[in-house]
């Protein structure tokens, strides 16, 4: 059988996805959690653990059949920021390549890293897993995949080894996460334990993960660059988009637009890190990029205005799949149904050893994920109930942080209802199936060593500075 007859398109996948989240909502009970402001941040609700109950009566709701149709819009307008985000970056990486800026580092970075892609994946895989790791890096991610597809076509790579530099650090990142704001703080502050402390343990278990990964991603290099045919992404046409052009030399001018580009972006990292600056500050500065690239390289208005445009209108799939892809999580919400799922799952960790209840709250937080996406949404959902019942079955409050880490962040390389890795999978134009076949064999061998640490953080946390 080829290898096309397995590949499902992604705006498929996820509008079945939609279409069975409003299926569900017929057949599960609708409940939910009491809600309370969580204090560091009045904004934010989280769950009062210990108060689910059944909805019934006139605030139970019935979905229409048709209701789905009207949460796409609202699934565009919940990610507004991500797919204006794609659209802007879109816009500013043409104009960035149109300046030849872009290129020309590439070249140069395949002329001297070509015969050595060992070193270009071991720099992306310790690079973007800090990131994730310290200030919670994944959004500013995205823009960055069509430019390193680019350099591992130029390497006799693939995109999926390109969208595996990437994501799959994010991930692991997200994972053994120790000072990140959006995932791990909020989880320690909600179980009581000290804020970043068990940093360096984490940073101990990211080194093992990323050990794994790299393993896994240069051996598929490695099998590409042997026989093309290999690849997982043999059948999709890259002919368009990623080529190099013929003028590739550097110059004053477009050595001056890289460093531009790298003051920018390493300002937006302070920034984040210590003025909350987020999406919004994020299209800021790639637009900044854009016009200082155009005055550098003296670019006429008129022909920056037609390279934005278009390169801004090649985002137009990444940025509706984006869209979809959060919907999935509107049409739960609306049934009534997240929390009960939440609750279904949790309960069934009730009374069992505490290892084994480690090993169960890893997945619930897994399958969670599949439902709740988001980093601090599922923190708030679930933490206040996996804390308590951490207590009930004798598991450290860290094991349960780790939990719930583990399985937010690793399964952010995988699930389709993650507006993120979705949108990074359209940039590079790998069909889902294809990352699934790649990225799963890791994710089983990821799980499994998880889980050892989960035990390990049982019986020895507190004397490798877990507690």
């Amino acid at each position: 059988m080829s290898k096309r007859s397995w590949d499902i398109d992604s705006l498929v996948l996820i509008f079945s996805f939609i279409v069975v989240a409003q299926l569900l909502s017929y057949v599960i009970s609708h409940g939910e959690f009491e809600r309370e402001p969580y204090p560091d941040n009045p904004d934010r609700m989280m769950v009062v653990a210990g108060t689910y109950a059944p909805i019934a009566g006139e605030q139970e709701v019935s979905l229409s059949p048709w209701h789905f149709m009207f949460a796409i819009t609202k699934g565009m307008e919940d990610a507004q920021d991500i797919i204006f985000l794609i659209f802007i970056v879109g816009g500013v990486i043409a104009v960035l390549r149109k300046s030849g800026a872009i290129d020309a580092a590439l070249h140069h970075a395949v002329a001297r890293l070509g015969h050595s892609p060992w070193i270009l994946i071991a720099g992306c895989l310790v690079m973007f897993s800090l990131g994730a790791f310290t200030i919670g890096m994944g959004e500013e991610y995205v823009p960055l995949v069509p430019i390193i597809v680019t350099m591992s076509l130029a390497m006799r790579m693939d995109a999926v080894v390109a969208m595996g530099m990437v994501w799959i650090p994010y991930g692991i990142g997200w994972g053994c996460a120790g000072i990140n704001p959006f995932g791990v703080l909020i989880a320690q502050n909600i179980a009581g334990v000290p804020l970043t402390s068990g940093s360096g343990f984490r940073l101990v278990m990211m080194a093992a993960f990323l050990s794994l990964a790299f393993h896994h991603v240069y051996r598929y290099a490695r099998k590409v660059q042997r026989d093309p045919s290999a690849s997982l992404v043999a059948d999709v046409d890259f002919s368009n988009g990623f080529e190099a052009p013929e003028d590739i030399h550097f110059s004053g001018a477009r050595i001056t637009v890289l460093v531009v580009f790298m003051l920018a972006l390493a300002g937006f990292v302070y920034g984040a890190a210590n003025h909350h600056w987020y999406i919004t500050e994020l299209n800021a500065v790639f637009l900044g990029i854009g016009l200082l690239t155009a005055l550098i390289v003296r670019m006429p208005a008129g022909e920056t205005s037609r390279t934005f445009l278009e390169g801004a209108a090649l985002m137009t799939g990444p940025a509706l799949i984006v869209g979809f892809a959060r919907t999935i999580a509107i049409v739960l919400q609306d049934g009534q149904i997240i929390d009960t799922i939440v609750y279904s799952i949790a309960g069934m960790l009730e009374g069992m050893p505490p290892d084994v209840s480690a090993f169960g709250m890893l997945i619930v937080q897994s399958v969670c994920n599949f439902f709740i996406p988001s980093g601090s949404g599922q923190a708030f959902v679930t933490m206040p109930i996996m804390s308590p019942l951490a207590t009930l079955t004798d598991v450290p409050q860290q094991t349960a942080v780790l939990a719930f880490q583990f399985g937010d962040g690793f399964t952010n390389m995988i699930v389709p209802t993650n507006a993120l890795v979705m949108g990074a999978l359209a940039l590079g134009r790998i069909p889902y199936t294809a990352w699934l076949r790649f990225v799963g064999p890791l994710m089983l061998k990821i799980m499994a060593l998880a889980t050892v640490f989960l035990i390990l953080s049982i019986h020895i946390g507190d004397k490798v500075g877990l507690y």
